[in-house]
């Protein structure tokens, strides 16, 4: 009895994975040196970690031209779009752990030990030995030291950006429904708008740093409210920036014609990250801003 069985393409022996590796491991050493040599204002350190990022993005374009080169040669079977799909879900369930991590730092902070240093539950005596004068009254702007800051408000900047990340899940799914029904019009549109709303995202995240910085005196120096603020915020506008640059790439492909209303899941990857994004910044607007 015959059977036919379903391709699955294996490609040859590819230099990208050790490139991308050497790129991290630059980025690695250049981050710590930049970091070592921050106070004596000297030293290589930023040179090797701008050396890595570039080596990286060179290998991330060569790759994804390789893999795009491979799906337009038709070389892919279902079963390989099946392991692309588990491998994008796989990697948004670990951002998702990423996330949790700092949302349970920010909830220990919280809720466990600045109530500890003020002396809830049975740690009365420490409060009176270590801190007699310090309440633990979150957002923590007053530090057990003595350093003073002020809390960043949810209204102004980051209501706006909050609605902004909203819209902009709007307009990529209508251009998810211009995709599917081969709307190539729209499509452009509401792509365009929506990596137009990303910018505008990070233009005013970087405004608001300059108002916490300037005006409020809220840094990374702030105690645990403002390493706490800066370290979520901060790490969710980095992925910002990387979600449009995704959604950049897919808005130049579909310029150049690629992807169909049956294949096109490089475009709902990337959706699929810029919504596990707006997502993170809902959770972070809650807990961070408002709470």
């Amino acid at each position: 009895m015959d059977k036919n069985y379903e391709k699955y393409y294996v490609p040859a022996q590819s230099p990208w994975p050790i490139v991308g590796a050497l790129a991290m491991f630059f980025i690695a050493v250049g981050a710590g040196l930049t970091v070592m040599q921050a106070s004596s204002g000297g030293g290589a350190g930023h040179y090797v970690l701008y050396a890595g990022i570039a080596v990286l993005v060179f290998m991330l374009f060569r790759w994804f031209k390789n893999v795009i080169e491979e799906s337009d040669q038709g070389l892919y079977s279902a079963q390989m779009d099946r392991s692309f799909r588990q491998g994008m879900s796989w990697f948004i369930f670990s951002e998702v752990m990423f996330f949790m991590a700092f949302f349970g730092a920010l909830f220990y902070a919280r809720m466990i030990s600045v109530p500890w240093l003020g002396g809830a539950g049975n740690n009365a005596m420490t409060n009176e030995v270590l801190w007699p004068t310090f309440e633990a009254i979150w957002p923590l702007v007053t530090t057990p030291g003595g350093g003073t800051t002020q809390a960043m408000g949810w209204q102004g900047l980051p209501l706006i950006n909050t609605l902004i990340l909203l819209t902009s899940s709007v307009t990529l799914h209508f251009a998810h429904i211009g995709m599917e029904n081969n709307k190539r019009g729209p499509l452009k549109v509401f792509m365009a708008l929506t990596i137009a709303l990303g910018v505008c995202f990070l233009v005013l995240q970087v405004v608001e740093y300059m108002h916490a910085y300037q005006d409020l005196g809220l840094t990374l120096d702030a105690g645990v409210y403002g390493n706490t603020f800066f370290l979520l915020t901060g790490f969710h506008g980095m992925h910002v920036t990387l979600g449009t640059i995704l959604l950049l790439v897919i808005l130049i492909r579909i310029l150049k014609g690629h992807f169909s209303p049956d294949k096109h899941f490089a475009f709902q990857a990337a959706a699929w990250y810029w919504h596990f994004v707006d997502v993170v910044w809902l959770c972070l607007f809650v807990f961070v801003y408002v709470l």
